[in-house]
């Protein structure tokens, strides 16, 4: 959860500044009153403002795209500092108070809009609960798979579609303000949908930088040794650089649906969501038929001539996904993963700009937890909520992550097997693509013949197989390449110096004991 203490303590202290000023300057009609609260118990929108003036000494908050409010939610920490009141979370919610939040709206998600509606009507507490933004959103994306106009909020977006009569011009994102409820939880939403990335979270750049390199450089420098590298100048004769905005896209894209999240949308719709949408976890358009269902996009840019060795090629159609077209507005991106089937990949910005963190694949990113199998991760909620929570302990780190902020123009190579996580700092659209050259062909096909597979593997319905199909189409098409990696890398393996520990257990050079 979010630690609110520093920011309580700055609030603290900027009230009693304030406090201090009145008393200096106080006429002898004028009584100052005594604020034990953190927040003002009135409800107006001075509240909200003192609110986010507060959260702005530590924090920014956007101040573009739709209003968004709290409903009147305070972190928990005011409470504990503010002993009189009673948090009318609990009160609200009757014998349901022993629940956590996150399973109160679990709970909420087993409903339809009708019945949230319903249920918001009964007291203050499931006021708030219903109006979570993430629970209308859900129902939208589950209802309305078809496409969407976004209308603001989520809310007003269900009711405008599913209740065509309704006037929902009366479906505020403001609203009612509850007095005294307080929940890290439903303020922490908020507050990651509401920040900007601040400046410290911005300046790290330590990726390596080229321009120019050969094919030869590229493979000894960093594909063999499996490094990350920024690349500059692999664009220029790009179609797509050139051509890439908006009005373009819509008027050669027309009626086309791209995939975004579980939805298919006009890039219209998408555009007109991106331009009001503010929250936790835009939904990023990623779609891997692009080239298929519009094939002037994927005749406008070409594969760098550092990636055009794809051994994958060799299946046809039958690969798996590959390539996607990605478009998102400033806070959409990809959390923490690492890339399917143990492939590596390039992404080139066209637009806009990208903030980058990877680490090896020996290092697991903090606030990330991956099964032992490696089928499912766990991490935080947002991108925002990792920065906020995680990203200040990895400047202590011994192996610090490799961060850049890969701008349009650029192209940042991903080697197989590094996590990695990217966050876009403004509209941008990109294209990425993952691949399989003769440094990584061992790699993949290991990864394919995993006992969990048919888990692992993805972007194809035939998991199971894959891995044979692939080898069998190598040995066809590259007769011995597979034999002369493996023995490659067994030469390498035999080459490399023994450990101090095999060495002090060498019989050559004679036992090694503890003596104590």
């Amino acid at each position: 959860m979010l630690s609110c203490k520093s920011l309580l303590s700055q609030t603290k202290n900027k009230k009693r500044k304030k406090s201090r000023s009145k008393n200096k300057n106080k006429n002898s009609n004028t009584r100052v009153s005594k604020k034990h609260n953190l927040v003002s118990k009135k409800q107006n929108y001075e509240e909200e403002e003192e609110e986010e003036e507060d959260c702005e000494e530590r924090f920014n908050l956007k101040t573009s795209a739709a209003p968004s409010h709290t409903h009147g939610v305070q972190p928990l920490g005011n409470l504990y500092i503010n002993p009189g009141s009673i948090n009318s979370r609990n009160t609200g919610l009757g014998n349901l108070q022993t629940l956590t939040d996150e399973l109160v709206l679990d709970i909420l998600g087993l409903l339809g809009g009708t019945h949230l509606g319903v249920l918001a009507t009964v007291s203050k507490s499931f006021y708030v609960f219903t109006n979570h933004e993430p629970l209308w959103r859900n129902l939208v994306l589950e209802n309305l798979n078809a496409g969407f106009l976004y209308n603001g909020s989520w809310k007003s977006t269900y009711v405008a579609a599913c209740y065509l009569s309704f006037d929902v011009s009366s479906v505020g994102v403001s609203g009612l303000r509850v007095r005294d409820f307080y929940s890290d939880y439903l303020f922490q939403s908020w507050l990651c949908a509401n920040l900007e990335m601040k400046p410290e979270w911005l300046q790290r750049d330590n990726i390596i930088r080229r321009k120019g390199i050969s094919v030869e450089d590229f493979v000894l420098n960093f594909e063999e040794p499996n490094k990350p590298v920024l690349l500059e100048g692999c664009l220029d004769n790009w179609v797509a650089l050139q051509n890439w905005d908006r009005d373009y896209l819509l008027q050669l894209c027309g009626d086309v649906h791209f995939a975004v999240g579980p939805v298919d949308m006009k890039l219209q719709e998408y555009f007109r969501y991106a331009d009001q949408v503010r929250e936790e976890r835009p939904l990023y358009l990623f779609d891997p038929k692009f080239a298929e269902k519009v094939p002037k996009l994927g005749s406008e840019y070409e594969v760098p001539v550092y990636f055009r060795e794809d051994l994958f090629c060799v299946l046809g159609n039958e690969r798996p996904d590959y390539r996607w077209i990605i478009m998102g507005p400033a806070g959409s991106g990809s959390s923490f993963h690492i890339d399917p089937n143990s492939t590596s990949a390039w992404n080139a910005v066209i637009r806009g700009s990208k903030k980058w963190i990877l680490f090896p694949p020996d290092v697991v990113p903090p606030g990330v937890h991956p099964s032992p199998d490696g089928a499912e991760v766990a991490c935080p909620v947002s991108i925002i909520e990792w920065f906020m929570n995680f990203y200040g302990a990895t400047k202590n780190w011994e192996k610090k992550p490799i961060e850049c902020i890969c701008k349009a123009g650029e192209v940042i190579f991903v080697p197989n097997g590094w996590w990695h996580l990217v966050i876009n700092l403004e509209e941008s659209i990109a294209i990425t693509q993952n691949y399989v050259s003769r440094r990584n062909l061992l790699n993949v096909l290991d990864f394919l013949k995993r006992p969990n597979a048919n888990t692992l593997v993805s972007g194809t319905r035939d998991r199971v197989n894959l891995h044979d199909k692939f080898k069998n189409a190598i040995e066809t098409s590259f007769p011995g390449t597979i034999d002369q990696l493996v023995q490659k890398a067994e030469e390498k393996k035999a080459q490399q110096k023994q450990s101090f520990w095999d060495s002090v257990t060498d019989s050559k050079v004679g036992a090694f004991k503890f003596s104590f």
